[in-house]
This record gives C-alpha cells, sequence and structure tokens, in this order.
C-alpha cells in the first residue's frame, strides 16, 4: 500500500519542515554565551592611548621580554634594561575561549625574570598582556601563547 499525497500537502510538510529549523536555530543562537573582551568596554577604549605609548616603549628596548613554557612553569624574561631596577606592573593570561580562564597576576621579577605555575592555567591558547613600570614609565606587550600538556 503506497500513500499518496498531492502536492500541496508536500509543500506544507516542506514549509512546517523549514519553521521547525528556523525556529531551532534561533533557540540555540539565544542560548550561546558570548564573553566581551572586557566589561567596561568603551571605558578602556578611551584610555587606550596609553597602552599605546607603552608600547612604543616597549618597542624602543634592545629585545621584547621572553616568553617560555614548560610543562610546570611559565617563565617571562625581561631585557638587560630592566636588571637591578623597581619593577611594577602585572601580567595578565586572556583566554578567548572563556572568560573565567583569565588570570592576572602582580609581577614579582627576581634575577629578571618572573615565573608563574601552570597549575594556576588551563591547557588553553592565551593572549599574554603584560604591563610594567619602572621609574615612572611605562612599558607594554603582547604575546601569544599556547598551553598543552
Amino acid at each position: 500500500m503506497t500513500i499518496k499525497m498531492n502536492w500541496g500537502y508536500k509543500i506544507a510538510l516542506l514549509y512546517i519542515g523549514f519553521v521547525i529549523l528556523i525556529l531551532s536555530l534561533v533557540y540555540a543562537a539565544s542560548h550561546q554565551h558570548f564573553d566581551l573582551v572586557s566589561k567596561d568596554y568603551y571605558g578602556d577604549e578611551i584610555a587606550y592611548q596609553k597602552v599605546i605609548n607603552a608600547g612604543e616603549n616597549q618597542a624602543a628596548l634592545s629585545k621584547p621580554l621572553g616568553i617560555h613554557a614548560n610543562g610546570t612553569e611559565v617563565t617571562i624574561d625581561f631585557p638587560d634594561e630592566f636588571r637591578n631596577k623597581q619593577l611594577s606592573g602585572d601580567v595578565h593570561f586572556y583566554s578567548p575561549v572563556n572568560a573565567e580562564w583569565d588570570r592576572t597576576f602582580k609581577i614579582s621579577a627576581q634575577n629578571n625574570s618572573f615565573t608563574i605555575s601552570r597549575s594556576t592555567l588551563r591547557n588553553t591558547h592565551y593572549t599574554i598582556k603584560i604591563s610594567c613600570s619602572i621609574n615612572g614609565k611605562n612599558y607594554y606587550q603582547e604575546s601569544e601563547i599556547a598551553l598543552h600538556s
């Protein structure tokens, strides 16, 4: 026994299927989680000129900050211009995957390097934003790092 449908029913079924597909996509999109880069995006944008100036100061150094990772730690090596000087600032690990994975550390350099334990970080891709100050002069560098086990 075969079921016969005329073309009107076939068009109606196609239309209903299309409506169900669109509604399911709208439902899925409405439950998607988006993390913004910053909670105060516009305020940060106004203050961005300071970051540009600090980046220019960083570019004038003899070499960029060195960033190395192994299985247990991430090490940031500072250039020779920073040796034996009072260094203050922070290192921000920004994860584009999830805002809860972001971490910020205050710099406490010893022997011209700063070490961070990998146990405090996730195995993911990070943008490392280093901003520091020596004698009132600001420096800023962004670097990419992929931490995998």
